[in-house]
């Protein structure tokens, strides 16, 4: 279902993120993400010059390669357009995320290895943007491969909770993980 009509207005900023995954012949995985800001109007910018309208003002991207564990074995990180040139000397700092886990506490490990002054706020969005990808490519793939499909046993704990579908007292908890379902009958 579309959004209601919208009053009369002038488009001024557009961030288009993207996400894709990839099963790669090793058996790992590659999450990458890109995120792009533009502006409808041109502006000055002091280490750019002339920004012209559509012209990207953060152009980034990141590959993430993970195992089924989600564990990070390598990061590769680029920015093809950035406010400032010192944007350009944040990619290292990625590098922190080698062995973390993209499971629960990932913002946490995100502000704590890259956020603040070391890292890019836009960066890090994308990073959170990705571990949803990340779960969404590997989850379902993995699940239609196994016999019998997903064991809805072992990815309870990350469903219950985690939005109003998966409600412990929901529909889908009762009719999927019963021994979980908190509603009444």
């Amino acid at each position: 279902m579309p959004l209601a009509d919208a009053a009369e207005r002038t488009l001024i900023h557009e961030r288009q993120i993207t996400c894709q995954g990839y099963l790669r012949a090793d058996g790992l995985w590659d999450i990458e993400g890109s995120l792009t800001d533009a502006k409808t109007y041109a502006f000055e910018s002091r280490w750019r010059g002339t920004v012209e309208a559509g012209e990207p003002v953060h152009g980034m991207h990141i590959r993430l390669t993970i195992g089924e564990d989600f564990v990070i074995h390598a990061v590769a990180a680029a920015s093809d357009h950035a406010p400032y040139e010192v944007c350009s000397r944040v990619a290292p700092s990625l590098q922190s995320l080698v062995g973390a886990s993209m499971g629960r506490g990932w913002t946490r490990t995100l502000r704590r290895r890259v956020g603040g002054e070391d890292g890019c706020t836009h960066l890090t969005e994308l990073l959170g943007r990705m571990a949803t990808a990340a779960y969404q490519t590997i989850f379902p793939y993995r699940g239609s491969r196994a016999p019998g499909g997903v064991d809805m046993a072992k990815v309870a704990d990350r469903l219950i909770g985690s939005c109003r579908a998966w409600r412990a007292d929901g529909d889908l908890a009762r009719e999927l993980l019963p021994e979980r379902f908190s509603g009444e009958d």
